[in-house]
């Protein structure tokens, strides 16, 4: 299998794709990892490290798409882009899949553009791992779609199920619709049409409160992409806000040196499963195609969970079920 990877996507390029794509196909005998992006910065990062030169490939792309540019605005200027080219070559068939911490709203637009939508499929969404206390769930929509239409959600149901069945190992997805209460009648008159729509669907639970989302009561929380993202960024903020919050009271505190150590890798432990890194990045779900997108600051290891993630997309035939699921 063959993955290309944004060498010039997020914050800390070409370092860390380069090392997340090298760390891939050490663990990967059957992974080649096609690098894009301007190959003179690319070549001199890899310089630095001994690899596998049949198995990590160089594709030049001169352009950088920067990640406060307008997302549109960059998809049509830089044709010659690491997102543009990339998802070219998916599009032809030279790669599998295509991954990148880049531009966000630059890779949605893209892929889109260029890749196209799966059958059926109204509008792609983003979606997003979101710890509980019973392991990853999904969030859906994370931010494309700022405002839903009841048959969007729908889908953007559907597409998730498939993947908590497919990826996440879920048997019988259930899904929750995101409001400020759990009586049916709750919400906004579009909050009312998508609960009612979804009555037919097989595992919607109805209604669920933010209260609900770190517990679990569901597999699939649906949202409109301006909750979902706010959920989101919160859900980031979280581990450091509470280690703030615990080093200040420690300090208040007599504890001594070795219980303040233990105590803060109890904490470390325990706030783990916020960690980014550990999931890397997940698909768009609905275009044609595998493009999976990660966070800006995207690490090595996230790089290599990203890669690790398209793979599985890619062999457990997500897009296919995906279209099944919508007929």
């Amino acid at each position: 299998m063959i993955v290309a990877v944004d060498a010039a996507g997020g914050d800390h390029f070409p370092k860390n794709p380069v090392k997340g794509a090298i760390d891939s196909v050490s663990e990967n005998e059957s992974l080649t990892v096609l690098l894009v992006g301007p190959e003179g910065i690319i070549n001199e990062e890899l310089a630095n490290h001994q690899y596998d030169e049949s198995r990590i490939l160089v594709h030049n792309a001169p352009q950088v798409i920067g990640m406060e540019e307008s997302p549109t605005q960059a998809f049509k200027t830089k044709q010659q882009s690491s997102i543009a080219i990339g998802l070219g070559l998916h599009k032809a068939g030279k790669c599998d899949a295509f991954v990148s911490a880049g531009n966000t709203g630059a890779l949605l637009a893209a892929s889109t553009f260029i890749l196209g939508k799966l059958e059926g499929v109204l509008r792609p969404t983003i979606a997003s791992y979101y710890p509980t206390l019973k392991g990853f769930r999904l969030l859906v929509d994370a931010g494309a779609n700022l405002e839903l239409k009841a048959d969007m959600a729908r889908q953007f149901a559907k597409m998730g199920k498939v993947f908590c069945r497919q990826i996440l190992s879920l048997d019988s997805p259930t899904v929750g619709l995101l409001n400020v209460g759990e009586e049916e009648g709750k919400g906004t008159d579009i909050l009312k049409e998508i609960h009612q729509d979804l009555q037919s669907l097989d595992g919607f639970i109805g209604n669920v409160e933010g209260k609900d989302i770190l517990t679990g009561k569901a597999d699939v929380y649906l949202c409109d992409g301006l909750v979902g993202n706010i959920i989101l960024k919160f859900g980031e903020s979280i581990p450091g806000i509470l280690m703030k919050m615990i080093e200040k009271a420690i300090g208040q505190s007599d504890m001594t040196k070795e219980d303040i150590q233990k105590t803060q890798q109890l904490l470390g432990s325990a706030l783990g499963s916020f960690n980014y890194e550990r999931v890397g990045g997940i698909p768009f779900l609905g275009v044609n195609g595998v493009s999976v997108v990660g966070h800006g600051g995207s690490s090595a290891l996230a790089i290599k969970n990203m890669i690790k993630n398209a793979v599985q997309t890619v062999e457990q035939d997500v897009n296919g079920k995906i279209i099944a699921s919508l007929n």
